[in-house]
């Protein structure tokens, strides 16, 4: 999966991978199915796959023998999206992959944003995108995150061209959205197997499955904490189970802003001309890996 290295060479963001799109998708009206691979776990990324295909050929994806990728081992999975990918003339597909950083940085960030709501955005940019591309969608299904009624209203409102249907266990009942679900999950394997670390000193080896209840998971997170700085970027920090390993074993940081001056008099005011160089001055200098890691880009016009 030659795409996929644009994700791995750089797992700080997220990133988006497709095949091209069949000639019919874009002659005949179509259905899309959408699902996710990787919402539990406590490494690696999470992964919102679709497959869309003409409405007239639905059966032929059945016929391809999808299933449920739960219920499906690796070897199986990774056979029919070989099918998948090679069907060209009949089923197209599409990934978002969200990195784990933006996941914990999303969901611990001033203003928390939850998982149902970084969900729901990917399966939105999915429809998006597969609309961009001139697909003749008429039908979607999903495998609900969180109320299904509540969660159609969403998309129904956003798409009121659309006939949606979101609902529980749709990628058992639905084989288009068993075809997106093992697209998801390939691709959440792959990421894992090949994850390139930032950090130095990390191998992929040994994470395990990435689901907290994992023996090897535990072990590997254990193992891989540094008492100061926390977790490498495979990690998703914001998960209690991390939180837990930190509070016991991490160094207890004392942050001086958090604690009142023993004598506020004393305590000297900054003049504000002290925040500007003299012209003279170079101040260029790298922008913090803070704004790097969550693309942050500096703005003068609003």
């Amino acid at each position: 999966m030659a795409d996929l290295q644009s994700y791995l060479s750089d797992t700080l963001q997220s990133r988006s991978l497709q095949s091209p799109v069949p000639q019919v998708a874009l002659q005949e009206d179509c259905c899309m199915g959408i699902d996710e691979a990787g919402r539990g776990p406590v490494l690696g990324p999470m992964v919102y796959g679709t497959c869309f295909c003409p409405v007239s050929r639905k059966e032929e994806v059945r016929g391809m023998g999808v299933a449920d990728s739960k219920v499906l081992n690796e070897e199986q999975r990774e056979k029919l999206f070989a099918a998948i990918n090679s069907a060209e003339e009949l089923v197209g597909w599409k990934v978002e992959i969200l990195s784990p950083n933006r996941i914990s940085t999303a969901m611990l960030q001033r203003t928390k944003y939850s998982l149902n709501a970084l969900s729901h955005d990917a399966a939105i940019e999915l429809i998006r995108k597969v609309l961009a591309d001139g697909v003749k969608l008429t039908e979607v299904f999903v495998d609900t995150v969180g109320d299904p009624g509540k969660y159609q209203s969403k998309l129904e409102q956003i798409f009121p061209g659309l006939s949606i249907t979101v609902t529980k266990k749709a990628d058992s009942l639905f084989p288009i959205v068993s075809a997106a679900s093992i697209c998801a999950k390939v691709v959440r394997d792959e990421c894992l197997k090949g994850w390139t670390f930032v950090e130095r000193n990390m191998e992929s080896s040994g994470l395990g499955s990435g689901y907290p209840s994992d023996p090897q998971t535990k072990a590997w997170l254990s193992s891989h904490m540094d008492p100061v700085f926390g977790y490498p970027t495979v990690v998703r920090f914001s998960w209690a189970t991390c939180r837990e390993i930190l509070d016991s074993k991490a160094v207890d940081v004392q942050w001086p802003d958090d604690d009142e001056p023993e004598n506020p008099a004393a305590v000297r005011c900054a003049k504000i001309s002290q925040f500007f160089a003299p012209k003279s001055v170079d101040v260029s200098k790298k922008r913090h890996r803070f704004f790097e890691e969550r693309g942050l880009q500096p703005i003068s016009d609003f």
